[in-house]
């Protein structure tokens, strides 16, 4: 009976266990329009499931300013990643990085400056200098890094993004959208979680001058913990600021808005609704397993299925214990199996809309039987196919 029950079209409903015992499911949860926001476009993003919880005019092509130098940080975070970079390489500070203009860190012409200052000047002072500095440093010119900036971008998926500095001074064909730049914070965070803290530091001090991180929700809200401000006349004011409360993590955006203090009064709206409303909630971890799966002319009988990255949705506050999640195996799996062969799909809903559709994978190899294991397997596999 349990091997027709596990070879039948293999439709399994399992009920999440997400609920406190004997609690009795909860009623659909009642969530208010998102709130107004003043702002040419601007976006509220779950990083770990990607989810846009309230957007507008999000794919909107936009300059972005100084918010161009989260990918210009971004890159240098690789290449400190990768072994190429230390922080306490020196970098030679050339005329072209001194004389740039905007907003600066005041390195000077002629000397050298560690990539750690020069990359808490690029976060935290925003320093135009500075990134033309870094830039040179790892490209050999700010057109060569430009090169690797736009390479960059198609990589995290931001399409309808184009640089055209590590700047984000004005100028032709140097655009992005709410969209992409919430893709690249959502990097930032998850890619290089050691250098994140750099983005809540609040004031940074190069050349004795001491000069104050621009992003203001860093005092006014303990749970903002990053990550860039941008302004231009053309650019209006930008902020894209990330803050954690709890286990749940979300990253707003807003471009053209009218002054500093109205794009941090525009985030702050943005994330007390996210929080208000949402949470983030892991159903799956790497490497966990859902089920066993019966495997035909193997050296086992079963194999172990889960997926090989965790797994999150963004949910509506109070309806977790309402979550159902249905896995679909093949209906016969016969050896070999390798570790990461796709044997079916695990899908998620809340109230009936899917909210992840994921390929379940083998997390255990099965090599193939003896001759005598699949011959049995075989006649016993016709049988349980017949009577079905």
């Amino acid at each position: 009976m349990a091997l027709t029950t596990a070879l039948r079209s293999l439709s399994v409903l399992l009920v999440l266990v997400l609920a406190l015992a004997g609690k009795a499911m909860a009623q659909s949860v009642l969530i208010p329009s998102p709130p107004q926001i003043a702002g040419t476009s601007y976006v509220l993003m779950d990083p770990k499931s990607g989810y846009v919880i309230m957007d507008e005019n999000s794919h909107e092509r936009l300059p972005p300013a100084s918010l161009t130098k989260m990918m210009t940080a971004y890159i240098v975070e690789r290449e400190l990643d990768e072994g190429r970079l230390s922080m306490s390489d020196m970098v030679p500070i050339s005329v072209k990085a001194w004389k740039t203009e905007g907003s600066r860190t005041f390195v000077r012409e002629g000397t050298s400056v560690s990539v750690e200052d020069l990359l808490k000047g690029v976060i935290i002072q925003s320093g135009n200098d500075a990134s033309v500095a870094l830039a040179e440093f790892i490209a050999g010119s700010e057109g060569a890094f430009v090169d690797i900036m736009n390479q960059q971008a198609q990589l995290l998926g931001m399409k309808d993004t184009s640089f055209a500095n590590a700047t984000g001074l004005p100028a032709e064909d140097h655009y992005s959208t709410a969209y992409d730049l919430a893709l690249l914070a959502k990097a930032i965070i998850n890619d290089y979680p050691e250098n994140y803290p750099l983005y809540a530091e609040k004031h940074f001090t190069y050349n004795n001058i001491r000069q104050p991180n621009r992003n203001s929700l860093l005092w006014r809200d303990d749970s903002v913990d990053g990550l860039k401000t941008g302004h231009t006349e053309e650019a209006g004011y930008c902020l894209v600021a990330s803050a954690k409360r709890d286990e749940t993590r979300f990253i707003a955006v807003v471009m053209g808005t009218r002054s500093s203090e109205a794009r941090a009064q525009e985030v702050q709206k943005m994330l007390n609704y996210g929080f208000r409303y949402y949470e983030s909630e892991r159903l799956f971890r790497s490497g966990q397993e859902l089920m066993e799966a019966r495997i035909w002319g193997g050296q086992a009988d079963q194999v172990s299925v889960g997926l090989t990255e965790d797994v999150f949705v963004t949910i509506p506050r109070g309806s977790r214990n309402q979550l159902e999640s249905t896995v679909d195996l093949d209906s016969v799996i016969k050896a070999p199996i390798n570790v990461g062969d796709e044997l079916g799909r695990v899908k998620v809903s809340l109230n009936g809309t899917v909210l992840v559709d994921k390929p379940v994978l083998a997390l255990t190899e099965v090599p193939e039987g003896g001759l005598f294991k699949r011959l049995w397997d075989a006649i016993k596999l016709f049988f349980v196919q017949l009577f079905q």
